[in-house]
């Protein structure tokens, strides 16, 4: 059986710790910085005994039930075993103690200090004690002969001393350790241990091997070293039987030898190459227990079974390789796929199994093939390897003749020396706590907890829901032994794996079923195991180890069926969407090599990400992978960095947040629940000193705020760098959803682009403050047309003549671009809106429809004759909606046609639908701050960015299509006051019969002035000579642009009097009513546009050194002479 190295358990605060058994090795106990003694039952005990010594444990012993510590008040104490009560101190130093142990019986102890002092003592009685001095500097270690006729030491003075207990005189001295003022600063705290029964052999680590002295003679009998040794030793142990001993290094590297053949046996790596200070042998079993400087507790079991160093890789991360590959994948590991299939090799190694005959003493002549260097293969290794293909016919003796260039001697490194492959991680649930534990975690997610409790009491599960309105808490037994588990708002999901009468199965429980029958179950085929589970909305979903996904329903309907491309790691599903990582291929030097799939499986099913490679940190692993509230996918790694989808830069991913930055210990973890991206928070469990809360008691939830690692996060500049785009980014999900058929709060998307806006201002702002013209204008490109005319006010008044022309040519593109944009989505729109209107409007109505073309055409022919702010007929409104590049705001007073109108003039029989009651007011009032309008006009245009082609939310319904339909057909049936989603029905219903403003102004744009005598030019003919007198010297061109000015600054009604002049007639009634019904607040409105016009005036006259094609297109509305 190969060896195994069990997972870490956090035992105590990061610093010096050590470990031994007790006589019986039925527990562990260990000590640390914490002043803790830990009583462990075995590795997975939740619950350890704890007994408090002192501030800081440096030392302990345990035999005869009595437990021995050398603690920081310069004691050595002495506590009853299990009992953990005080039982005196045996002596005292004017220093700490570093180091303690016992004789072989137990009767008495050593103890050595930073005073330079090696102390023996009789257990029974304290008084009797023997004084060892010869060291110059503290004592290291000590080791106790079996015989108690020596005790060895080593010290800081880099010597290591043999005394004869008898009459406390040194017999003899080595100078061997590199010398150090302290045990802080000694490279190894160098524990020494002599070889159990007759104590032949005293073993002392120097620097990367192990000498061993012969006794009486104190020769160096034998040095044990191995390539896999890089570091300074830290500490030596024997096994009981004194055949095996044992070493650790400060890098995390333990090494087993046989000490008869001198060979190497063993090989462990630390999982995070935490320096060993404690190493401990079962008494009875081929276990060892080893503790680090950060407080952790490891076993490593199975150790010395027959099997050669060569069976497995050297080096090993978390566990043994055969235990975490699959067999096909040894050879690839061990090197043997340096070579093709067609290699020699092949064929030898298939003909000859036994390759004992053929093994040298440093290891498999497969591993001997690779040469020292990382990347190059010996080709005398492979001439002598190919040798054996030619003779596999004759005698053995001549195919071992065939390997005359194979190295035998020690120097050469008997395996592969370059980059390791990492051992991949094994599959996991995403909220769920370690397997091997009593009491776990099966998921903790954002509906509820899944407990279970498997000790000789009880194997149940418990499940409680965070909303109790979900589903009452539930109780289940687990006779079948299940491990993994998933809960969703409708369902329960378990899975349990085969055993040698069971398959494998998965058990649902769909508690939001109306029949009787809420649960089923499925058995998967024989040797196939679940591996992972995850719940979605209406289905259910599995991963194999037969590299399948299995699909069903709720209710227990099989569905597809389709191949992985890899091992799967974790898998997740929210409402459609299925999350599944898998391994790609061989990690190397501690990397996980991941890809991720993301499926939609609505009824349009499509795979968003094709196996992308998964980004980890550099030697961590996966930890936790799932959905935000709000449906997108995140997952969090071992370091402790939590990653998004940033579905609005191509389904990249994002860091959003280190959990690492929150914890005060390096020990210390955030362990993730949920994650929520409106309000933006991290929902985790603090961990002190382990990675995974206990389940008892109730772990509390903390919150955790978001930040992406922007550069300069402590300036201005970095930090509203910083909130932009994450406010950016934890909004891509209202896009998302729209796109998907989810109805939307409109109030948190315009929340959204109001914040981001306000930041893109302030930022412009600081800009202009730095002189940095051209990054105002790159920040002005991300900004919405309201923020951009703000953002010219801004430059202009700030005397930034240059920025303020170039931001208008942008505001003039930025309007161009929508008016485009616009125009395709009327035409979509237009027919839709005909069509819906089939469904909802009488006869008559539907009828008049070819009518209201005419009208429009009527309308669109008057409008050319105007100045493109005023319409004829029954549309007095409709100056208004127009938007203005240069205007101060553009309120959604501007931009939105109440719908009552529509509805008011549908009931009123063949009438025109589009004509405004003459008894509705305007329900807005005009915003006199620009950034709390900005996100009402916004909804016209996608925020912060360049226009979309694709339909916005405010012109797409937020529903799915029936709906939409109904929605439409019950709105003509409402006369009073419209919800907010009707009037932008209404909007939709208005364009169907009206081009839209940006359209018109688009027309007046390539119109010349070929009408006679419209309303502007009778203007101009009475007021030329007062522009004249105010500017002498203009030409034609430029008295028809500032008399347009001029005329733009009238109100609404004055202008409308000019018209009627020009058209020789008068104002219909409707109108007249309307006039004399506008309510105060509309007078404000019309003072407060002729102030911002008169300002936007100002700021055109400024603009006269402009280019030829600039002048063209800011007098959009001047009309020329053909």
């Amino acid at each position: 059986m190969p060896s195994a190295q069990k997972p870490m358990r956090y035992g105590h605060t990061e610093g010096h710790t050590d470990v031994c058994f007790d006589d019986s090795g039925s527990c562990i106990v260990t000590c640390g910085s914490d002043g803790d003694v830990r009583i462990w039952e075995n590795l997975d005990d939740d619950d350890p005994k704890s007994i408090n010594v002192g501030e800081k444990a440096y030392s302990c012993a345990l035999k005869n039930g009595r437990l021995i510590t050398a603690v920081s008040n310069n004691a050595v104490q002495i506590h009853t075993f299990p009992e953990g009560a005080p039982d005196g101190i045996l002596t005292r130093f004017t220093m700490n103690a570093n180091h303690v142990v016992f004789n072989s019986d137990g009767t008495k102890i050593a103890a050595g200090s930073s005073d330079f002092m090696v102390k023996v003592v009789e257990v029974a009685d304290s008084s009797k004690q023997k004084t060892f001095r010869g060291h110059d500097a503290p004592v290291l270690s000590l080791a106790f002969d079996p015989m108690d006729i020596y005790l060895a030491s080593a010290s800081c003075d880099g010597s290591v001393r043999v005394w004869k207990v008898e009459d406390q005189t040194c017999v003899t001295s080595w100078l061997l350790l590199q010398k150090c003022n302290d045990v802080i600063n000694a490279k190894s705290i160098c524990r020494l241990a002599w070889q159990p029964g007759s104590g032949k052999l005293l073993a002392i680590p120097v620097d990367k091997v192990v000498k061993l002295y012969r006794r009486e003679t104190w020769d160096n009998q034998v040095d044990l070293s191995d390539t896999s040794i890089t570091q300074p030793l830290n500490v030596v142990v024997w096994s009981p039987c004194g055949q095996y001993l044992a070493a650790a290094t400060v890098n995390g590297s333990i090494v087993v030898w046989k000490v008869k053949s001198q060979e190497c046996i063993e090989r462990m790596k630390h999982e995070k190459n935490y320096s060993i200070c404690g190493l401990a042998w079962h008494p009875k079993y081929e276990q060892i227990a080893y503790t680090d400087t950060e407080g952790n507790l490891g076993l490593w079991e199975d150790i010395g079974d027959g099997k050669k160093p060569s069976d497995k890789v050297a080096n090993t991360v978390t566990k043994d390789y055969e235990d975490l590959f699959d067999g096909d994948d040894d050879d690839y590991l061990n090197g043997d796929m340096i070579e093709p299939q067609s290699s020699p090799r092949a064929g030898a190694n298939e003909d000859h199994g036994d390759d004992d005959d053929l093994m040298p003493t440093s290891g498999h002549p497969r591993r001997a093939i690779i040469d020292d260097d990382d990347n190059s293969l010996d080709i005398g290794m492979i001439k002598a390897n190919s040798n054996l293909l030619e003779k596999e016919e004759e005698e053995d003796d001549d195919q071992i003749g065939g390997f005359p260039a194979l190295p035998t001697s020690s120097t050469q490194q008997p395996f592969y020396d370059g980059p390791r492959p990492t051992p991949r991680q094994k599959p996991f649930q995403s909220g769920s706590t370690p397997v091997h534990l009593m009491h776990r975690f099966m998921v903790w997610n954002s509906v509820g907890i899944i407990r279970c409790y498997n000790d000789e009491q009880d194997n149940a599960i418990d499940i409680e829901f965070h909303d109790t309105s979900i589903h009452h808490a539930t109780h289940l037994p687990n006779s079948l032994n299940h491990t993994m588990a998933d809960l969703s708002t409708e369902a329960i999901l378990l899975a349990c794996e085969s055993t040698e009468e069971l398959a494998s199965k998965l058990h649902c429980i769909y508690f939001s079923s109306w029949d009787a029958n809420k649960e089923w179950t499925v058995d998967m085929p024989k040797d196939e195991d679940i591996e992972a589970i995850c719940l979605g909305q209406g289905w259910a979903a599995c991963a194999t180890s037969a590299l399948l996904v299995r699909l069903f329903t709720v209710g227990g309907v099989q569905k597809e069926i389709f191949c992985l491309p890899g091992p799967v790691v974790s898998m997740a599903g929210r409402g459609e969407q299925l999350m599944i990582i898998y391994h790609r291929g061989t990690g190397f030097d501690g990397d996980q090599c991941l890809g991720v799939q993301l499926m939609e499986l609505g009824k349009k099913k499509r795979q968003v990400l094709h196996g992308d490679p998964l980004s980890l940190t550099k030697k961590s692993y996966l930890v936790w992978a799932g959905f935000s509230a709000e449906g997108t996918p995140c997952y969090v790694d071992s370091e402790g960095i939590v990653r998004m989808l940033n579905r609005g830069l191509g389904n990249t991913w994002i860091p959003v947040c280190n959990t690492r930055e929150h914890c005060k210990g390096k020990s210390d973890h955030y362990w993730v629940v949920g994650i929520h991206e409106n309000p933006q928070q991290l929902r985790c469990i603090p961990c002190k000193g382990a990675r995974f809360p206990p389940t008892l008691p109730r772990p509390a939830v903390a919150i955790l705020p978001f930040t992406l690692p922007y550069c300069q996060v402590t300036t201005e500049k970095g930090q509203m760098e910083e909130q932009y785009w994450r406010s950016v980014v934890f909004h891509n999900y209202v896009d998302y959803l729209s796109k998907n058929g989810y109805e939307l709060d409109e109030n948190a998307k315009s929340q959204s682009v109001k914040e981001q806006q306000e930041l893109l201002m302030k930022l412009f702002a600081l800009s202009c403050k730095l002189e940095r013209e051209f990054r105002c204008v790159e920040l002005a490109d991300l900004m919405t047309q309201n923020v951009v005319n703000l953002a010219i006010k801004y430059a202009s008044r700030s005397r930034r003549l240059n920025l303020a022309q170039r931001l208008s040519e942008m505001a003039v593109e930025k309007a161009s671009e929508l008016a485009t944009a616009l125009e395709d989505e009327e035409e979509e729109e237009d027919f839709r809106t005909r069509l819906n209107a089939g469904y909802s409007t009488s006869a008559p109505e539907w009828g008049r429809l070819p009518g209201r073309s005419a009208q429009q055409d009527q309308e669109m022919e008057e409008a050319e004759e105007t100045d493109g702010s005023e319409e004829a007929g029954g549309m007095p409104e409709v100056p208004k909606q127009r938007p203005n590049p240069f205007s101060k705001a553009v309120s959604s007073a501007e931009v939105i046609t109440p719908k009552s109108a529509i509805i008011a003039s549908s009931s009123q029989g063949r009438v025109n639908p589009f004509k405004v009651s003459s008894n509705k007011k305007d329900p807005l009032v005009p915003s006199a701050n620009v950034l709390d309008t900005m996100s009402k006009y916004s909804k016209k245009i996608s925020s912060g960015r360049a226009v979309n082609k694709q339909s916005p939310p405010v012109i797409k319904p937020l529903v799915p299509k029936p709906k939409s339909k109904q929605a439409s057909a019950a709105s003509f049936f409402q006369v009073r006051t419209p919800s907010s989603s009707e009037r932008r029905e209404g909007e939709r219903e208005e364009k169907a019969g009206n081009e839209p403003p940006e359209v018109q102004a688009a027309a007046q744009d390539n119109t010349e002035n070929k009408r006679p005598k419209t309303g502007f030019q009778m203007w101009l003919e009475e007021n030329r000579a007062n522009i004249l007198a105010d500017n002498p010297g203009l030409n034609e061109a430029e008295v028809i642009k500032e008399g347009m000015s001029r005329f733009r600054i009238l109100s609404s009604e004055e202008r409308m009097v000019w018209t009627e002049k020009a058209k020789g007639g008068t104002v219909n009634d409707s109108a007249e009513d309307k006039k004399r019904k506008r309510p105060t607040a509309a007078e404000d409105e019309a003072t407060k546009n002729e102030e911002q016009k008169s300002e936007d005036s100002n700021l055109s006259k400024k603009k006269k050194p402009l280019d030829q094609s600039t002048n063209v297109r800011l007098s959009s509305f001047a009309f020329k002479q053909s």
